[in-house]
């Protein structure tokens, strides 16, 4: 796996974790930082404030975590999640709309960048952006994202491909940092789920671990029922899939659970920190992830975990959208193929 690319962008410097076919698709392109630092059964789950999103109830129980198909998803081990509730979709642009009107929060990638945090760039370069996935014209190597990854300035979750582009209210919020994640599910009087939460409910009751959430297929009867990329990785996308990049919520169906879109789409934050060697020492009840982070392709950084794969994963880049694989983030970067979805404890 290679990791830590140094950007070079207007002058900026910023780093991009390059997740291969053995890692997976690039969830987050590290921008200017901005800080050093029994399932299924549907329930209203009344919160305090105007978050509407459905819920349904994951009755927990035991399963086989992990992958043997990844280093950092070894050793696949017992793990046991208590019951839960969690959005049956990743949280929208007209969700986080209502938050940031009840708020008036402002997400990491719309915040004005400190000077002093990069020394000798000019003040007229330090614009606040995120990183857009924007595919080259021919096909080009696949050992530097540069070629399909643009950091643009005015790009966040009201503009996901810049500041001539506006968010559709139905379709998953995007450029959400791991800070931004955390604050809306705050205000919604919920949480960010742990992976192995996420994971036991991408499962779906799954018994044993299939090689895709959805089953042993990729196209269950010659359909597609997730949004990743089809065609030439990146050049080209025959969008077999119905979409070329972020689909509405909803648009595939659900699993066991009721959840939607547990496989492509958009990444998922989830709480815990990422280090690749944590399933070792994994406790079995409800794991909450190692006290700190440490990824050796890029030890300064702080990172979390994220799951679920993207509309980039392609199996000739990508294939971290599979049964028990993970992927993983620097808490203050945000792209536009990464969201988030909320649970909340059973009380």
């Amino acid at each position: 796996m290679k990791n830590l690319l140094l950007w070079a962008w207007i002058g900026l410097l910023f780093s991009c974790q390059e997740q291969n076919k053995t890692q997976s698709d690039i969830a987050v392109c590290k921008v200017p930082t901005r800080a050093v630092a029994l399932a299924g059964q549907p329930t209203d789950a009344p919160s305090t404030t105007a978050d509407t999103t459905r819920m349904v109830r994951i009755t927990g129980g035991d399963f086989q975590m992990g992958s043997h198909d990844f280093e950092d998803t070894r050793p696949v081990h017992p793990v046991h999640v208590n019951p839960f509730l969690m959005d049956t979709h990743e949280v929208t642009n007209a969700e986080f709309a209502a938050f940031v009107k009840a708020t008036q929060y402002k997400t990491i990638a719309e915040r004005p960048l400190n000077p002093a945090d990069y020394p000798g760039v000019p003040a007229d370069k330090l614009v606040p952006g995120s990183a857009v996935f924007t595919p080259p014209a021919q096909p080009v190597p696949l050992e530097n994202p540069l070629a399909w990854w643009e950091y643009v300035a005015g790009a966040n979750w009201q503009h996901p491909k810049g500041p001539h582009s506006k968010a559709v209210p139905n379709e998953p919020v995007v450029h959400i940092a791991y800070e931004d994640a955390l604050a809306y599910a705050q205000w919604a009087g919920k949480r960010l789920p742990t992976e192995a939460e996420w994971e036991f409910a991408a499962r779906g009751g799954q018994t044993q671990a299939l090689p895709y959430y959805w089953g042993s297929e990729l196209k269950p009867g010659g359909r597609w029922v997730a949004n990743i990329h089809q065609g030439h990785f990146p050049d080209h996308n025959t969008k077999e899939d119905g979409f070329a990049d972020v689909a509405p919520v909803r648009s595939y169906p659900a699993n066991a659970y009721g959840l939607y879109d547990m496989d492509g789409n958009v990444w998922e934050w989830c709480s815990d920190y990422y280090r690749p060697d944590y399933y070792a020492s994994s406790p079995k009840d409800n794991p909450k992830g190692p006290t700190d982070s440490y990824d050796p392709q890029e030890p300064g950084a702080v990172k979390r975990v994220q799951r679920g794969g993207s509309f980039l994963c392609s199996d000739q880049y990508c294939i971290r959208y599979k049964t028990g694989s993970r992927g993983k983030g620097e808490v203050t970067s945000g792209s536009n193929n990464l969201g988030f979805r909320c649970v909340k404890d059973v009380r």
